[in-house]
């Protein structure tokens, strides 16, 4: 039996059209990268978060194409809806592709395909450039997802940066594909992390560490960064470090701020300043994007 392989996909950041989100020097925020992974065996593929927007999703079409794999199913991690809207874009030339999520992610998913959640958020950014096609979903079943014979296994680990968040585990590659439980040198979306989401976040993060990994492949990651399991701990430290600041109740911009010098290896700060809301559970726009927000 072919032994299984995986590769990953890193989606450039992406700029947004409208800007209507800026960081406080007036500079539009751009999206950050994201990870798609291809696990794969001698014939078929396994895909797992596709990215969102039309163009990104055909790049990550002509990647696939290159390996030769027929690709079986797609697999959501979570419901933010730039690890999935692009879903159509390969479907379209995999038609027998299933696209599949646990219940809680569906529920998440279906959320955001209501006008009054995509339109004053994602089709505001993104004006024409998200495939607007319905993505019928799957819920995943107890056995969970097998490639050529071998297990793949999703394990609902709760909140991250949104609900009913999960992990893929890979127990033949010991790969955990693990969506926005971690971020891989890029900063945190905190914006839904308010009322507990940062110790239940943790929590998450103490699932993914009890797998054992050799391999995390984090939902956002900076290109030039491996899947370092000890991104697990980088998280977590992150969440750390932004309760502490949280406790002095800072102005929003003592926050960014604070969190820009304890981490200022991470990229995209843009997102830093959107999760200002963290404080007291996310401003509007925070709350406007719900399910379908990101990271």
């Amino acid at each position: 039996m072919t032994a299984l392989q995986y590769e990953v996909f890193v989606t450039p950041a992406i700029a947004q059209s409208s800007g209507i989100l800026n960081l406080p020097n007036g500079d539009p925020m751009v999206w950050s990268p994201i990870s798609t992974t291809l696990i794969y065996g001698e014939q078929d593929a396994v895909l797992v978060d596709p990215p969102f927007t039309t163009d990104t999703t055909r790049e990550v079409l002509a990647w696939i194409q290159k390996t030769g794999r027929n690709l079986t199913e797609i697999y959501v991690t979570h419901g933010h809806g730039d690890h999935w809207l692009g879903a159509p874009v390969l479907l379209e030339h995999f038609p027998d592709a299933v696209v599949r999520a646990t219940a809680g992610t569906k529920a998440h998913m279906a959320g955001l395909a209501t006008p009054e959640s995509r339109g004053p958020f994602w089709d505001a950014l993104f004006p024409g450039r998200i495939p607007t096609a319905t993505v019928d979903v799957q819920v995943v079943g107890e056995g969970g997802l097998s490639l050529e014979g071998k297990p793949l296994i999703p394990i609902e680990v709760g909140h991250s940066d949104s609900d009913d968040t999960t992990v893929l585990w890979v127990p033949s590659l010991k790969l955990a594909v693990v969506g926005d439980v971690v971020y891989n040198g890029v900063h945190l979306a905190l914006a839904e992390s308010a009322g507990g989401g940062r110790a239940a976040w943790r929590r998450a993060l103490d699932q993914v560490e009890a797998l054992g990994a050799e391999f995390v492949v984090a939902g956002h990651k900076d290109p030039d960064r491996a899947d370092d399991p000890a991104e697990i701990g980088r998280t977590r430290r992150y969440i750390d470090d932004a309760d502490r600041l949280l406790q002095g109740s800072p102005a929003p911009t003592a926050f960014f701020d604070g969190m820009l010098s304890l981490h200022s290896e991470r990229i995209n700060p843009g997102v830093l300043w959107f999760s200002g809301g963290a404080r007291s559970g996310g401003g509007a726009a925070a709350r406007g994007g719900g399910v379908g927000r990101g990271g």
